[in-house]
């Protein structure tokens, strides 16, 4: 169907702004850092209307960090998000390349949305829930994650921890409390909702954090858990990541404003609209969302915009749907570049340090694949035994599987 051809129906179907062939084009910005205070802890979500049709932001368009937002984070700390985004970036760079050359099955990068996991898990305590979708696997670096483990995962060899269970890229990391990503998106907000009760239940200091995509938040999951969260005040942080596309749909097709962040108001909860390019503002407004969930006054709804800089997926392209340049034109730049460009217009970074880290970081990633490798590859195996379908599930397995599992063994051996 033809754009012109869309007066013809009575149906009004939402198209996207601009299309293969078409000059990519976003509105300036007119928010800045000093725009937004913060309110205090206990505000109610009427409160919190200028926060979510505006823009939370901290570093302006010179570097600066400006405004009530602020968290004012040592240089080691501002090193450590930097080291963390470039880690990410150059993970995926390489596992794109191992998927392309045939090493890997499927991957999905988070090229453009590097600073909103790691900003954002940094600025929560060690205890803390996390419930991701398949583009915030930088929390497992801020938590400790072995690499090596990560790519063992992707390959789905002896060493995957889920044994073959989920695609690649659907982590799992139970010590660093990083729960399963989910194909089926849009779960995870309502069983984020669920662990949150649960720790409030026990009296615990545990927050949970959750995001889900603007495509998946026209899903009724992301309706259950911000009526849920509501309700019982859950110390929740729910994020929607705007980042303008699903997986080739623009997010016009799940929203009928271009404003996710207000839909929250709605069920009486406090909401935000942070610049998810700025690692400093993300970092700001989940620290306050963890202290207002921690004082008992329940969840905080976030809308992080951004913009998908690569494609959905391996299996994606992009160029079909989408000016292939538009990322270029997006008005909140590379996470990443801008962090750096902080540090270096206060003279805590040289362009050498990055060269420097980048190549560092690119051999450590090399020598975590070759080091995975040696537990198996896509190709040749070791694969994970057959026998894990039946193990690691229940305590005790029962009757009926029991009877699947011997039926296997004998059938095996024969």
């Amino acid at each position: 169907m033809s754009r012109g051809e869309e007066e013809q129906i009575p149906l009004h179907i939402p198209d996207a702004p601009n299309r293969p062939g078409d000059s990519s084009s976003f509105e300036p910005w007119k928010w800045h850092p000093n725009d937004l205070k913060k309110p205090e802890f206990d505000c109610v979500a009427d409160e919190t209307f200028e926060h979510a049709t505006g823009l939370v932001r901290v570093l302006d368009d010179n570097g600066e960090a400006l405004g009530d937002w602020n968290p004012n984070l040592t240089t080691e700390e501002l090193k450590l998000g930097l080291e963390h985004m470039v880690r990410l970036r150059i993970f995926d760079d390489r596992m794109m390349k191992m998927q392309r050359t045939g090493k890997l099955s499927f991957y999905m990068q988070s090229f453009g949305e590097e600073g909103i996991a790691i900003a954002q898990t940094m600025a929560l305590n060690d205890k803390d829930w996390i419930f991701p979708t398949y583009r915030q696997p930088g929390a497992q670096f801020v938590r400790g994650r072995d690499m090596v483990s990560m790519i063992c995962h992707c390959i789905g060899n002896v060493e995957d921890n889920v044994k073959g269970r989920q695609m690649p890229v659907h982590y799992t990391y139970k010590e660093g409390r990083f729960i399963s990503v989910s194909s089926p998106v849009g779960t995870q907000f309502s069983q984020a909702v669920g662990v949150a009760l649960a720790s409030k239940y026990k009296n615990l200091d545990e927050v949970t954090i959750t995001w889900i995509g603007d495509g998946a938040s026209a899903e009724g999951d992301y309706h259950y858990g911000l009526n849920f969260a509501s309700v019982f005040k859950a110390p929740v942080i729910l994020n929607v990541v705007n980042n303008h596309w699903a997986i080739s749909t623009h997010y016009n097709i799940a929203s009928g404003s271009n404003n996710f962040a207000t839909r929250g108001l709605a069920y009486g909860i406090p909401c935000f609209r942070v610049d998810g390019n700025d690692f400093l503002a993300l970092y700001s407004v989940t620290k306050w969302a963890r202290e207002r969930a921690k004082l008992g006054f329940g969840a905080t709804h976030v809308e992080i915009l951004t913009y998908r800089a690569g494609a959905h997926s391996s299996s994606d392209d992009p160029s079909r749907y989408r000016p292939s340049n538009e990322h270029e034109y997006w008005p909140g730049g590379d996470p990443i570049e801008r962090l750096k460009d902080h540090l270096i217009k206060n003279s805590h970074w040289t362009e050498k340090e990055q060269k420097d880290l980048e190549e560092k970081i690119d051999q450590e990633v090399i020598s975590a694949y070759k080091e995975a490798v040696k537990y198996g590859d896509l190709a040749n195996g070791p694969y994970p035994s057959s026998d894990t379908i039946f193990t690691e599930v229940y305590e005790s397995v029962p009757w009926h599987l029991q009877e699947q599992w011997d039926e296997m063994k004998k059938w095996r051996t024969e």
